[in-house]
């Protein structure tokens, strides 16, 4: 991205949102995520936002190594990851609408994987 950026000649807003989505989305409120090891609010705030819908995909999608959990498998599993995995505010918010990610990946999902 970062060559992306230099060959337009200056930073764009939405090349580095996804820069930095991709270097924190994986990090762990409680620091032991990676490539960093951030913690807390010292993990940008995209990366934060980003971790939730990423987990949650992951958990609800087949793999060729297992089979995809149930929407509330996946929303019990975050649920145990708020404030050692997940940022406990957009945790909160995320329970809040939890019921909406269901909906959407029931719409956008890949047909051939059992229904959530």
């Amino acid at each position: 991205m970062a060559a992306a950026e230099r060959r337009l000649g200056s930073p764009t807003s939405f090349l580095s949102m996804a820069r930095e989505i991709a270097w924190s989305h994986h990090e762990k409120w409680d620091g032991s995520g990676y490539p960093r090891g951030l913690s807390g609010e010292g993990i940008p705030l995209p990366g934060r936002l980003m971790a939730i819908p990423d987990v949650y995909d992951a958990l609800i999608s087949d793999r060729v190594y297992k089979t995809g959990f149930s929407h509330d498998e996946a929303v019990a599993i975050i649920t145990d990851g708020v404030g050692t995995h997940f940022d406990p505010d957009i945790s909160a918010a995320f329970m809040a609408m939890a019921g909406r990610f269901k909906e959407i990946a029931q719409r956008f999902g890949d047909p051939r994987e059992a229904p959530l």
